[in-house]
């Protein structure tokens, strides 16, 4: 069972076995620059490019701060168990009322641990955003995160593409949806 700890009004804590989710924090941007360097976690994104430019992990963690923002980043953090302060992060972006987005990524150094699916299985079970619906996608070259969605209980609905700012392209997608109770 997940404990919730609420850090404020708009974006809780959740405790897992091994970390806790929680709100990025300024400090994040040194891990997040290091692991999304790596061309393959980038390649494995939509939206982070690669190289990346000076100063992009700075901005994405002042956008995850706001108080306007339109997504919720939390750092998947393992430091209360001798693990890394950031191993990756997990997001929730509102697409309306009642249905949000998951996306996520994990540093290099952590695939095939498992905890990919712990932080999205997580943040499922939490449900922040109150959503009914949640939506994700995986790259067809990546079926690692195609299973994480599956353990999670998304299912399939479809093929799909989605531009990669990474590869400079737009890549072949399997687009997955999780009805929540």
């Amino acid at each position: 069972m997940n404990e919730l700890i609420s850090s404020d009004a708009r974006q809780i804590e959740i405790v897992t076995e091994r970390f806790v989710l929680r709100p990025l924090r300024a400090s994040d941007a040194g891990l997040i620059a290091h692991y999304t360097a790596d061309r393959r976690v980038a390649e494995g994104t939509r939206s982070i490019p690669h190289p990346l430019p000076p100063g992009a992990s700075e901005a994405y963690v002042r956008r995850a701060m706001a108080a306007d923002r339109d997504e919720d980043v939390w750092a998947i953090d393992g430091s209360a168990n001798k693990l890394a302060e950031v191993l990756g992060v997990v997001s929730l972006t509102r697409i309306d009322k009642e249905q949000s987005e998951l996306g996520f990524w994990i540093g290099a150094g952590f695939w095939n641990t498992g905890f990919a699916t712990e932080a999205v299985s997580a943040l499922v079970e939490a449900n922040p955003h109150g959503s009914r619906t949640l939506f994700a996608e995986a790259f067809q070259d990546n079926p690692g995160s195609a299973r994480v969605l599956t353990n999670c209980g998304f299912e399939y609905l479809g093929d799909a593409e989605s531009w990669s700012v990474a590869r400079d392209a737009r890549v072949p997608t399997w687009t997955y949806l999780r009805k929540m109770a």
